[in-house]
C-alpha cells in the first residue's frame, strides 16, 4: 500500500503523467526508508522555459548553481593531443587513435589487449612508442572544466558557506565540486533538462488547434490506438522520440507492440546489455507464441506476466524478492543495487537473506537458489521501468500525433530542428515519402516556424531563411497584420520597417523566392533591390515628416505601379545555388535531380543508408560538393574535407594529399562527382575516406554498369506473412526485368535463396529500395 500511495501522490500532484496501477511501478525504486543515498531527481522541461524553472527554484527554496562537470583525457583523444603537441602528421596520429575500439569508457590498456595492432605499432615506430608512453601517464587527468548539462545544486542559504563557486563562460555561477562531491558535501542535486520533444508536442497541438479547431489533451489521449501501433509496427518511426534510429526501427518492426507494455518493455530493451545477451531475441519469440513462456514457480506469473516470464525491469526483482522472501520494498531495492553493482561480499549476505525467506514461506531451497541466481543474471541488464515507461509515453505521444495529424506534426518537428540542416534535411525527405509537400518561404504565408498552408502542405518559416533574424521576422509580421499582404516588392519595402529589414534580409528573401507568389522572378526583384529600398526608405522618410511629395516620386518614376524590368528569370542551376545559399539546401529542385536514376542504379548507398551500413569497403555514392576545406599538412602536402551532398542528406569526405593532388581541379568544377571511398566510423560521425573520384559525366561514358540483380535479405522468425503478401504486392507494382532473389535466413546461419518468377522480376529503384526497407523496418534490399 505504501508503494501504490507513493506513486499515487506523485500521479495526483502531476509530477508524472503516467498512472502508476495499470502499470505496477514502485514507488520504493525512487525513495524509500531504508535507502543510504539520495535518489536522481531528473526532471524533463519544455526546453524554451527551463530558465524559468531554474528561477522559480531560487525564488522558492534559497540558493541555486549549476554544477561543474570535468572533461578527461581518455584514451582516444589523450592519443590525439599527445600526438599533436609532438607535432607527428595529423594522418599518422590519426590512424593510430582510431586503432582503440568505440567502447564505451575504454582505457588504453584494454585497447592494446583487443587490438593487437596497437602494441605492434609501438614496437614498431618509436615516435609511436613514445607517443603511447606519454599518453599512458596523461590517461585520465582531466583536460578541461564546462558547465554539466541539467545538473542544479539547491542550497537553503549561500552555496558559498557550502564550496567554492566559479563563473562559468557565459557568466553563469557553476559551483567547483562536481557532481559527487556535491551530494557528499550533503546537499541534493537535480537534473532540469530541456527536453525538445515536449516543446514539439506542445507546438504540435497548437497547430492542430489552429488548423483543425480541435483541443488535443496530450495527457488524455487514449493508449490504445490502433493507428498508432499499426504505424509503429512497420517501422514507420521518423520523427517519433527515441524510435526513429535504424537499430530501433529494425527492433520495432521484429516486436510489433500492440499494447502500451510493450512500448515500455521497448524502451528498456534497447541497450547494448539485453540485445547483445540475447535476451531481446528471447522476448520477442516468446511474445509471438514461437517459444512457450514458462514460469519457473506459480508465485512468478503475476510478476513477469506482461513480459513473457523475461526478467526485464529491476522493480520485477524487488518484487520477486517480496513475493518470495518477504523483503519489504524497501530491502528489495537494497538488494536489486547490490545485485547491479554486483559487490560480492553484500551479495553473499543478500542471497542468505533470501534463501532464509524463502524457506520459510515453503519453497524448496534448491529452487530459491535457482530463482536468485536466475534473478543476480539479470539484474545486471534490468533497466528501471518507471523511467521506461515515462518515456515510452513521450515515444507514442509523438507517434499519435504522427499517425493522427501527420502534416501538424511534422511542422512542429521541422520548426524545431531550423537550426540542424542535416535534420531539415532528414525530415524533408520524411515528408515527401509522406506525401507532405514543403514549400518555400512565402512573403504572405510564413511566419516564424514552419505553417500548414494547406492540406499536406508545409510552408518554410522565415526563421530558416539565413540574415533575416528575429527583429526582421517581427516586423514582416507586423506589418502583414496591418495590410492583410504584400502586393510586390516595392508594397513591401513601403510597409515594414526597413530600420530592421535590411538589404540582406530582402536580398535573402529574394533569393530563396519568398516574392514568387506576388508574380516577381528572382532575377527582376534582384535587379530592382536597390531602387525599390531607395524608394521605399524615401517614402517612410516622407510619412514621418508629414511632407510626402507627389512630384519627387513622380521625378524618380517609382511609384507602386512601376514595373519589374522584362528579363528571363535565372536558370535553374544558377537559381538553385541562390536558393542554397538563403537556405542551406535546395526546396524548388536539386542539382542531382536529373541524375537520380543514374545514382540508383550505380550507388551502393546515399547518405541516410550509411548510418546502417556494416561493410564499410567499397563504399559508392554520388553527389555535388557543398563545401570544402582545404588544410595543409605538416609535410606541406594539401588534402581537403569536403562535404558532399546528394539527394538525401549530407557526408564528410576525407580527401587525403596524393589523391586530393589528382582531383582538386575535379572538385572544383561544380558539376556532380563520383566517390569511391572506404567508411570511416568514430563515436558520432560516419565519414568517407575516399579511394577515387571522378565527375559523374566521365562515369557515364563508360560502359554503363546497370544493376544486375536484386536481392531481398528477410530472417524467417521475424518475417509474417502478411508482409509477404506485402512484398509480392510491391514487387508486382515495380515489375521490371531485373532478376529478383529472395534470402531467408534462419535461427542460425543456414540460408535458402528463392529465384523470384519473371512475373516477379523487379524495376531497380530508390522508390521500391525504400518502400521494402521500410515494410521489414531494416535495410534488407540490395542491388547488384
Amino acid at each position: 500500500r505504501g508503494s501504490a500511495a507513493g506513486s499515487l501522490v506523485a500521479f495526483a500532484l502531476r509530477i508524472t503523467d503516467i498512472d502508476p496501477i495499470p502499470y505496477d511501478l514502485l514507488f520504493e525504486r525512487f525513495l524509500n526508508p531504508e535507502r543510504i543515498s539520495m535518489p536522481d531527481m531528473d526532471i524533463d522541461f519544455c526546453m524554451f522555459r527551463r530558465d524559468e524553472v531554474i528561477r522559480y527554484v531560487r525564488e522558492k527554496y534559497g540558493d541555486v548553481s549549476q554544477i561543474i562537470t570535468f572533461g578527461k583525457m581518455r584514451a582516444k583523444a589523450v592519443i590525439r593531443d599527445v600526438g599533436r603537441v609532438l607535432g607527428m602528421p595529423y594522418g599518422d596520429v590519426d590512424k593510430i587513435a582510431k586503432l582503440v575500439p568505440n567502447t564505451l569508457g575504454i582505457t588504453l590498456k584494454e585497447a592494446r589487449r583487443l587490438e593487437p595492432r596497437l602494441a605492434e605499432q609501438e614496437k614498431k615506430d618509436p615516435r609511436v612508442s613514445e607517443l603511447m608512453k606519454i599518453a599512458d601517464r596523461l590517461e585520465g587527468l582531466v583536460r578541461h572544466a564546462s558547465t554539466h548539462a541539467a545538473g542544479i545544486v539547491i542550497a537553503d542559504e549561500p552555496l558559498v558557506n557550502h564550496m567554492p563557486l566559479y563563473k562559468g563562460t557565459n557568466d553563469d555561477i557553476v559551483t567547483q565540486f562536481d557532481m559527487k562531491a556535491v551530494e557528499t558535501i550533503g546537499l541534493i542535486k537535480f537534473d532540469f533538462l530541456g527536453l525538445k520533444t515536449l516543446s514539439i508536442i506542445d507546438q504540435a497541438c497548437k497547430i492542430v488547434k489552429r488548423t483543425h479547431n480541435i483541443d488535443i489533451q496530450i495527457s488524455d489521449i487514449p493508449l490504445d490506438d490502433e493507428k498508432v501501433y499499426t504505424m509503429l509496427s512497420t517501422g514507420d518511426t521518423g520523427g517519433v522520440f527515441q524510435l526513429e534510429s535504424a537499430g530501433m526501427r529494425d527492433l520495432i518492426s521484429k516486436m510489433k507492440p500492440n499494447a502500451f507494455p510493450d512500448l515500455i518493455a521497448l524502451v528498456a530493451l534497447y541497450r547494448p546489455g539485453p540485445l547483445g545477451s540475447g535476451m531481446v531475441d528471447d522476448f520477442i519469440k516468446r511474445k509471438h507464441g514461437q517459444i512457450r513462456v514458462n514460469y519457473s514457480l506459480p508465485e512468478l506469473k503475476e510478476v513477469l506476466d506482461d513480459t513473457y516470464g523475461v526478467i526485464v525491469y529491476q522493480e520485477q526483482v524487488m518484487k520477486i524478492a517480496s513475493a518470495m522472501a518477504d523483503f519489504s520494498l524497501g530491502e528489495a531495492d537494497i538488494l536489486r543495487r547490490a545485485m547491479g553493482k554486483k559487490k560480492k561480499v553484500e551479495m553473499n549476505r543478500q542471497k542468505k537473506r533470501f534463501m532464509e525467506g524463502a524457506v520459510k514461506k515453503g519453497f524448496p531451497k534448491k529452487k530459491a537458489e535457482e530463482i536468485f541466481d536466475l534473478m543476480a543474471k539479470f539484474a545486471e541488464y534490468g533497466f528501471n521501468k518507471s523511467h521506461s515507461a515515462a518515456y515510452a509515453l513521450i515515444s507514442y505521444q509523438t507517434a499519435y500525433l504522427k499517425a493522427h495529424y501527420p502534416v501538424e506534426y511534422m511542422a512542429s518537428v521541422l520548426t524545431h530542428e531550423m537550426g540542424n540542416t542535416d535534420k531539415i534535411m532528414y525530415y524533408i525527405h520524411e515528408c515527401r515519402d509522406h506525401d507532405i509537400s514543403i514549400l518555400p518561404p512565402d512573403i504572405n504565408e510564413s511566419y516564424v516556424g514552419f505553417t500548414v498552408v494547406e492540406e499536406r502542405k508545409i510552408r518554410f518559416g522565415l526563421a530558416a531563411v539565413k540574415n533575416v533574424g528575429e527583429a526582421a521576422i517581427e516586423s514582416i509580421i507586423e506589418a502583414r497584420k496591418r495590410i492583410d499582404s504584400f502586393e510586390s516588392l516595392f508594397h513591401f519595402c513601403q510597409e515594414i520597417d526597413l530600420r530592421k529589414v535590411n538589404r540582406r534580409v530582402v536580398e535573402s528573401l529574394i533569393k530563396c523566392g519568398s516574392f514568387d507568389s506576388t508574380g516577381l522572378k528572382r532575377s527582376q526583384g534582384m535587379a530592382l533591390l536597390d531602387k525599390v529600398m531607395e524608394a521605399g526608405s524615401r517614402h517612410q522618410k516622407q510619412q514621418a515628416d508629414k511632407q510626402a511629395s507627389m512630384f519627387d516620386q513622380l521625378a524618380e518614376g517609382m511609384g507602386p505601379e512601376v514595373k519589374p524590368p522584362a528579363i528571363e528569370e535565372w536558370p535553374m542551376r544558377e537559381k538553385l545555388t541562390f536558393e542554397k545559399e538563403a537556405l542551406g539546401f535546395y526546396i524548388s529542385g536539386h542539382p542531382l535531380a536529373e541524375h537520380r536514376q543514374e545514382l540508383e542504379s550505380r550507388a551502393n548507398s546515399d547518405t541516410v543508408r550509411l548510418k546502417d551500413l556494416t561493410d564499410k569497403s567499397g563504399i559508392t555514392i554520388g553527389g555535388i560538393v557543398g563545401a570544402m576545406r582545404e588544410i595543409t599538412t605538416k609535410k606541406g602536402d594539401r588534402m581537403a574535407f569536403v562535404t558532399l551532398e546528394d539527394l538525401r542528406g549530407v557526408v564528410e569526405v576525407i580527401v587525403f594529399p596524393e589523391l586530393f593532388a589528382r582531383t582538386a581541379m575535379v572538385l572544383g568544377q561544380e558539376e556532380p562527382i563520383w566517390v569511391n571511398g572506404t567508411l570511416d566510423v568514430s563515436e558520432e560521425t560516419r565519414k568517407i575516406i575516399a579511394k577515387d573520384i571522378r565527375l559523374l559525366s566521365q562515369v557515364q561514358q563508360q560502359s554503363t554498369p546497370s544493376i544486375k540483380e536484386v536481392h531481398i535479405q528477410l530472417r524467417t522468425p521475424t518475417v509474417s506473412r502478411d508482409q509477404l503478401e506485402r512484398l509480392r504486392r510491391l514487387l508486382e507494382a515495380h515489375r521490371g526485368f531485373t532478376p529478383t532473389f529472395i534470402h531467408l535466413r534462419g535461427e542460425g546461419e543456414e540460408e535458402t535463396v528463392l529465384a523470384m518468377p519473371e512475373e516477379l522480376y523487379a524495376q531497380p529503384s530508390e522508390e521500391l529500395q525504400r518502400a521494402v526497407d521500410q515494410l521489414f523496418g531494416a535495410p534488407v534490399t540490395h542491388l547488384q
